[in-house]
């Protein structure tokens, strides 16, 4: 019998509460679509792992937690932005591109307006670095006039401003602004068409990455990885004190889309991010993207993170657009492991509503998730795969899921690879992954499914307490 008739007999069941006679009686995709209820009710586990970006309105303590209550999984720090010692404090309480200067005068919120048919100078000169105007910009990349040509743009703040390029000095640009808008400090500049000299890290990059590592971070988030090589440049800046380190691949060009099967393989996971690469690639084609490489790291099962402008509009109010919760709700139904905030909640007027309101999307966009059918194609995709005894016995466990309704997997784990190769597999239920390690335990927040629960009571000892007791025990190494 194929591996695909053989997992078509799976029982229709296991579904989250609400959604089950869609799956028990569909016979196919639309027929699935055509039986859902608008009216049921979602789970109240939620799957989905919820990245925030931790910045000024969100970093002190007392707040933190909040954000942790209200459904954060894992706290992001933009080393674009504040130093060192910032990033430190944001730490003890809870790569390589183009980027403007610090505006003149700014207290970590202030914004300029450039306004559109306005001339203005771009410059290199680092004595202009923090005296960023509406008239003077500075950029950190010394080529720029190198690689420009008159009549080339250039984009800034993920694209919200566009400049025309119309002279090139031997130390600025001068442009002519086509869109304006409000500007704020150390915003990502984006050149389409041209071919820069960046390197795979750069001198801040390894400084950063160093940072990272004396001070124990779980993964790092690595902007424009271009191919496998950036990765392993990355690896190797981390070092030996750093390979337990996770390294995040940003994919924002198209030659990061040309090349995402080397950097998937090379790396622990991938980030969509979807502001630049709607920049960098014709903006119509972005979904695409989005939905080739989502599925391209399921069937690899390595952790995805879909990102940008995902709850744009609640920086400045209280509710998102219906669009916007749409785009989180389709991004968790191509796949995405987690989702994530950006200066929603680093620089936004409402980032605990934020994170709640992404948390409710994700329950219910998850309770419409047809995960038996997703099991069973990628299952006969594989069937001429040869599994190891870990993906072996991680395969079983889904499958006994499906088969007897479980309510959750317990996996014991040292490494959380186990845990890893069952989250691929998207069983309906939870992912109960037990761990002595407090590292592995919030690496685990990557994966879809899995709730890692850090156990940090002493090891079992032979002849201490009662057998029932000592055979409870025994579990854990």
């Amino acid at each position: 019998m194929s591996a695909e008739n053989y997992y078509s007999i799976l029982p229709k069941s296991n579904i989250p509460s609400g959604q089950s006679n869609a799956a028990q009686h569909a016979i196919n995709r639309v027929d699935y679509n055509t039986r859902l209820d608008i009216m049921s009710q979602s789970s109240n586990v939620r799957h989905t792992g919820i990245v925030c970006t931790i910045g000024p309105t969100s970093r002190e303590v007392d707040f933190l937690v909040k954000m942790l209550e209200a459904g954060m999984n894992i706290a992001r720090m933009n080393f674009s932005h504040g130093t060192h010692k910032y990033h430190a404090e944001t730490i003890a309480n809870c790569r390589p591109e183009v980027r403007t200067g610090i505006l003149e005068g700014d207290d970590g919120r202030k914004e300029v307006t450039l306004q559109t048919g306005n001339k203005i100078i771009i410059t290199t000169d680092d004595s202009k670095m923090d005296k960023c105007t509406a008239d003077l910009l500075y950029v950190d990349y010394k080529n720029i006039g190198k690689v420009v040509e008159p009549g080339k743009k250039m984009y800034i703040d993920d694209g919200l401003i566009s400049v025309v390029v119309e002279e090139v000095k031997s130390d600025h640009i001068v442009g002519k602004i086509e869109n304006g808008g409000a500007l704020g400090s150390k915003k990502g500049c984006n050149l389409p068409g041209t071919t820069t000299d960046l390197p795979a890290v750069s001198d801040k990059d390894k400084e950063d990455l160093r940072f990272g590592v004396e001070h124990n971070v779980d993964m790092v988030f690595a902007s424009f990885i271009r191919d496998a090589s950036g990765v392993n440049s990355i690896r190797e800046v981390l070092g030996k004190e750093g390979e337990e380190i996770k390294i995040i691949s940003k994919i924002e060009n198209q030659e990061g889309c040309n090349n995402i099967d080397e950097i998937i393989g090379a790396g622990d996971g991938i980030m969509v991010a979807r502001g630049d690469m709607g920049i960098e690639i014709p903006p119509e084609k972005v979904f695409i993207a989005q939905k080739q490489i989502i599925a391209k790291c399921n069937k690899a099962g390595k952790p995805v993170i879909c990102a940008t402008q995902m709850l744009e509009s609640m920086t400045k109010k209280p509710r998102p657009t219906r669009a916007e919760g749409s785009d989180v709700a389709n991004a968790i139904l191509d796949g995405a492991d987690c989702v994530m905030l950006s200066g929603e909640t680093a620089k936004g007027d409402y980032p605990l509503e934020c994170v709640r309101t992404m948390s409710s999307i994700a329950k219910e966009a998850e309770s419409v998730v047809w995960n038996q059918r997703f099991f069973e194609q990628l299952m006969a995709s594989e069937s001429k795969t040869l599994h190891d005894c870990t993906e072996t016995t991680s395969v079983s466990a889904v499958h006994a899921s499906y088969l007897i309704r479980a309510s959750a997997i317990i996996i014991i784990t040292t490494s959380g690879f186990t845990a890893n190769h069952a989250s691929k597999y998207r069983p309906v239920c939870p992912i109960i992954a037990i761990t002595r390690d407090a590292a592995v335990a919030r690496k685990l927040h990557l994966y879809r499914g899995v709730i890692p629960i850090y156990y940090a009571l002493e090891r079992w000892r032979q002849g201490t307490g009662s057998s029932n007791c000592n055979i409870d025990t025994r579990l854990l190494p």
